[in-house]
This record gives C-alpha cells, sequence and structure tokens, in this order.
C-alpha cells in the first residue's frame, strides 16, 4: 500500500525532518563539536587527572608507605652465625701458699700453667694463676672477679701435713693439705672442680654456630660429659628469667591444720638461699592456705597397702595429683616465672600417704614446681581422732623438712648445678658462666631471625623502637662478651657482668623481634591490598581511564589531520 501524500510531498511523515538519507548502510555521524566545547571537555578531564596525579597519588604514597629505619644486618648475621664473640670463659685462680715465699708461689703458678699448656686439659675455660703472699689476696686486675682461691699448707708447718682437700661452703674457696703441694696434684683436684662446667658449657654450645670457633676444645669436653643428665636438668629447669615468683601453698583435705608458720620457716631456710641467688635472678614470695581441697578428679586416688599399713599413690598419679580445676594456684602470667610449691595434708582417713615406688612424701613436677604430703597421723587399725589443738598451727619444727625439700627443687628447677657439692658459691658462679651463656646464644638466634624476617618481608615496617632495641641488644652482647672474656661475671655497682648484660640483650631483643607494629604485617599479604583497593579505585579510576584515553586518540586523530593537510 502506498504511503498517504502530505501537504508537504514527503513520502514519511518526519524522514525528510531527520536528515536520513535513504540508504541504510551509511553510519550516522555526530555533529562536529565546536572548539569552544572541546576545548572544556578537555579541560575538565585534564583537570581531574592534575588533581590524581598531583594531589592524589603523592598523597596516597606518603599514607600507604611503609617506614623502614635502619637496622646493622650484617652485624646482626655476623652475631646469628657465631662471628661476632671468640666465646673464651676466663676462669681467675687465687694461690695461696702457707709458709711458702711469694717466689715459690710464682714457681708452683708457673708450673701449674706450664701443665695446663701441654696437654690442653683447660678446655673451654681460660685458666690463669695469680698468687700473693701467705696472708693476702693475690692481687687482680680490676676487671677481674676470682673463680676460685686455692688455698695450700706448707709441709715445713707443724701437724699441719694432711692430704685432704675440702671446699668452703659459702666460699669459692678449695683448701688442699700440705701432702699435695705438687703441681699436677692440685691440678687433678682444679680439673675436678671444674670438670662439670665444662661440660654443661660444652652442652650449651653444641650444636649451635659458635661451637665452629670451639671446635677442639669443644670436642675434648665432649668426651667426658655425661648427656643423659645436662640434658635432664635442663628438662626439669624453668627458662631463664630475671624475675621469679616462689609462691608456697598448704592445702588441707579437711579443715586442720588451718594455719601454719610459713614466714618463720622460710626466713630460716629458704631467705638464705634466695640471698646467695639474688646475683643470678629476683625472687618474690607469696603464701596462701587452702581448706577442703580434694584429690583431682583425674587420678585414681591412692590405694591402701595392708601391708605397710600406708595409703599408696601410683607413680602415674603425681603428675595429675594437683588439683587445678579446684586449687587457686597462681599462674605464669606477666614478667617472670611463677614456680608452685604446694604442701598437701590428708585427710586422717588417707594417713600416712606415700609414692607407692619410692615411699617418698614429695617430688617434683618440670618447669612447674614441686609437692610435698605432710603427713599428721601414723599408720593405725583404730578410727582416727580428731586433731589436736596444737595440730590447728603447723610450727616451724613440723615444717623444717618440707621447706628443706622446697629448697632443694628450688635450686632444682632454676637450673643450679649439683656440682661441685661442697660449694654453693662455686654453684652459684656456674649458674652464673651457664645463665650467660644460655642468653648469648638465644639473643644471637633472636636477631638473626630477626635479620631474615626483615629480608624476607621487604614491605614489612621497621619503627624506631625497634632499631633503638636492635642497637641496645648489641651494645649488651658486646660487653657480655667482654665480660666472659675477662672472667667479670657477676653484677657489681658499676658494671652489669656478664650475666647482667646477657639479661638486658635478651630482653632488648625479644622486645625488637616482638614489636606490634611488625607482628600484624607479617599476616598482611599483597592479596589483601588487592581486596581493599579494588572496591575503591576500580569505579572511580574506570571512567577516568577511558576519558583520558579517548582525549588522547582525539588528541592524536587531530594531529594526524593537520599534517595530511599540509
Amino acid at each position: 500500500m502506498d504511503p498517504i501524500p502530505t501537504d508537504d510531498g514527503g513520502g514519511v511523515p518526519g524522514v525528510e525532518g531527520l536528515g536520513l538519507r535513504g540508504s541504510g548502510n551509511t553510519k550516522p555521524t555526530p555533529p562536529t563539536e565546536s572548539p569552544r566545547t572541546l576545548l572544556t571537555r578537555r579541560t575538565i578531564v585534564l583537570s581531574f587527572w592534575t588533581i590524581v596525579l598531583c594531589l592524589g597519588l603523592p598523597h596516597w604514597l606518603w599514607t600507604t608507605s611503609t617506614y623502614r629505619a635502619s637496622l646493622p644486618l650484617s652485624t646482626m648475621n655476623d652475631w646469628a652465625e657465631g662471628k661476632a664473640c671468640d666465646l673464651r670463659f676466663a676462669f681467675p685462680i687465687h694461690l695461696r701458699v702457707l709458709g711458702w715465699t711469694r717466689e715459690e708461689m710464682v714457681d708452683l703458678g708457673g708450673n701449674l700453667s706450664v701443665l695446663l699448656g701441654h696437654d690442653g686439659s683447660d678446655g673451654l675455660l681460660d685458666f690463669t694463676f695469680h698468687v700473693g703472699n701467705a696472708v693476702e689476696e693475690p692481687p687482680l686486675p680490676a676487671h677481674r672477679d676470682p673463680a676460685l682461691t686455692v688455698v695450700l699448707n706448707a709441709a715445713d708447718l707443724p701437724d699441719t701435713y694432711e692430704v685432704a682437700s675440702r671446699l668452703e661452703p659459702g666460699e669459692s674457696t678449695l683448701r688442699l693439705g700440705s701432702g699435695m703441694s705438687q703441681a699436677g696434684e692440685i691440678l687433678d683436684q682444679i680439673r675436678k672442680i671444674t670438670a662439670p662446667q665444662q661440660e654443661a658449657l660444652a652442652y650449651l654450645l653444641s650444636g649451635t654456630p659458635f661451637a665452629a670457633t670451639e671446635h677442639e676444645a669443644l670436642q675434648m669436653t665432649r668426651n667426658m660429659r655425661s648427656e643423659a643428665s645436662l640434658d635432664a636438668r635442663n628438662t626439669r629447669a624453668f627458662k631463664p628469667s630475671t624475675t621469679y615468683h616462689l609462691s608456697f601453698s598448704l592445702f588441707v583435705s579437711g579443715n586442720e591444720p588451718s594455719a601454719w608458720a610459713i614466714e618463720d620457716a622460710l626466713a630460716a631456710y629458704v631467705t638464705p638461699l634466695l640471698s646467695a641467688l639474688s646475683g643470678v635472678s629476683k625472687f618474690t614470695v607469696t603464701t596462701q592456705v587452702q581448706l577442703h581441697a580434694s584429690f583431682s578428679p583425674s587420678i585414681a586416688g591412692p590405694t591402701f597397702d595392708e601391708a605397710s599399713r600406708e595409703w599408696k599413690l601410683r607413680k602415674e598419679d603425681l603428675s595429675g595429683f594437683v588439683n587445678a580445676a579446684e586449687w587457686p594456684l597462681s599462674p605464669s602470667i606477666g614478667e617472670g616465672s611463677t614456680i608452685n610449691f604446694v604442701l598437701y595434708v590428708p585427710a586422717p582417713g588417707h594417713s600416712p600417704l606415700v609414692v607407692a615406688d619410692t615411699g617418698g612424701t614429695g617430688w617434683l613436677v618440670p618447669q612447674w614446681g614441686g609437692v610435698a604430703i605432710l603427713n599428721l597421723d601414723g599408720p593405725t587399725t583404730q578410727p582416727k581422732p580428731a586433731i589436736d589443738t596444737d595440730l590447728a598451727t603447723l610450727t616451724i619444727t613440723d615444717l623444717d623438712e618440707i621447706i628443706l625439700t622446697f629448697a632443694d627443687q628450688l635450686t632444682a628447677l632454676i637450673g643450679l648445678p649439683s656440682s661441685p657439692a661442697g660449694s654453693l658459691a662455686l654453684r652459684i658462679a656456674a649458674l652464673q658462666r651457664e645463665r650467660a651463656t644460655a642468653l648469648l646464644l638465644s639473643t644471637a638466634s633472636t636477631l638473626g631471625a630477626l635479620s631474615r624476617l626483615v629480608h624476607k618481608l621487604p614491605n614489612i615496617p621497621i619503627p624506631d623502637t625497634v632499631a633503638t632495641s636492635v642497637g641496645t641488644s648489641l651494645r649488651h652482647l658486646d660487653l657480655a662478651c667482654q665480660d666472659l672474656g675477662v672472667g667479670r661475671y657477676a653484677k657489681t655497682d658499676t658494671n652489669l657482668g656478664a650475666l647482667g648484660n646477657a639479661q638486658a640483650a635478651s630482653e632488648a631483643s625479644e622486645k625488637a623481634f616482638f614489636e606490634p607494629s611488625m607482628v600484624g604485617q607479617v599476616y598482611f599479604p599483597d592479596e589483601h591490598k588487592v581486596a581493599v583497593y579494588v572496591p575503591l579505585l576500580g569505579p572511580m579510576g574506570v571512567p577516568l581511564v577511558l576519558a583520558g584515553v579517548k582525549e588522547l586518540l582525539g588528541l592524536y586523530r587531530g594531529m594526524r589531520e593537520k599534517v595530511k593537510g599540509t
């Protein structure tokens, strides 16, 4: 059907007015923009990009940049690899011979040094001998502390000839009888005293990078040490700490005794020990009493032995004897470790209560504390009478053996060597050397781990506090190494000593490694950044990029047309 003509002569209404051509194969062209409109649009796009590049991008880089303080990574790696310190343990010995002249004592000291040099028996300890006169202490350099004093009675003194040797309990002094005046005999006694210390130091160094620098001495010492005993001592003891919290608890099955003379007992037996150990760590003491304390439900309970008329605990039940769910024991929270000592008084119907295998009434829980049982009633076939009024309070006489047991357990839990048995001073000095060495090794390992972490994660922030802590740790490590080499182990008024510097270095390295701002970035991979930035920048960036590309292409076409026109 033909279209109906209109007054304007068009075939289809409005077709001519739209400006469309009869052919459908030609694409429509957009109207030509005026130069003013083109300039306005390009100015808008350029303004957006100017703001993004000149203001947004620098601000984003500034707010998201990772600040990394400079760290002495090479020095940290040297310590981790055992290259920064040649570990030597000076062992200066005072030598006094009653009745000898100074010249004779100098000759004896020279003979001892020659014997050590010939057989190389000094091992990890660097022995040096210093002599004075018969009544005065030998002079030592101001920076050295005596590790051992050897006092020998001369054979020409009347009624002094003896062969026995003994150690002074409260001093680092070895007294020898006049029958041991030969250099070889004196040296044998010194080796006997220092052999356990050599073994312990070799045990600490074995398997560490520092063992390479002491390979010859270490191999010689390892042949005479007992791996089993050192492993057992290391397993029992707490981790070295500057502070220990001692908690003494009385748990009673019934309602009596309800008090104990713990302050007097501690003052008599524990306080002197803590005073002697004050150069190693600080100690705080708390006490408590808990009535109606029941056994832990995790154990089967004691069984009655008809033959011995005793209640016996199986060895398997010792580890679960403490009722941690109901007994208010102090946990190790905060600075320092808590060492618990528990005294349990069983009910009259379960007394006497002993350990089945040994018949003892006390045992040690590794890295936790000690437990002791106080039986107030002996075995009887008659019903148990009520506790006398006198037993409502445990006196110091009732507690003396228990507190002595706790004191012995305390020495094991802090890692105090058991030998030489005759001198507590020598044992504490050995513990100071071991603690300083262990802390130095652990600090070097921590610094090495921090160096590897910084190298592996280039985007992790390093605040100035970390650099400060690392510098402090390295400074104290150098001082600890120097103190070990000159024999300055204990803390003095003017110097921290090897142990004090090692403790300060360990604390600073732990503070640097566990910096909160660094720990959070360790677990923040790049995928998290993509997940944050794509939803934020995608909707804003795509239009800007497309508009910019479009204008650049239009500018390129215009320049090309001008070139062709010319």
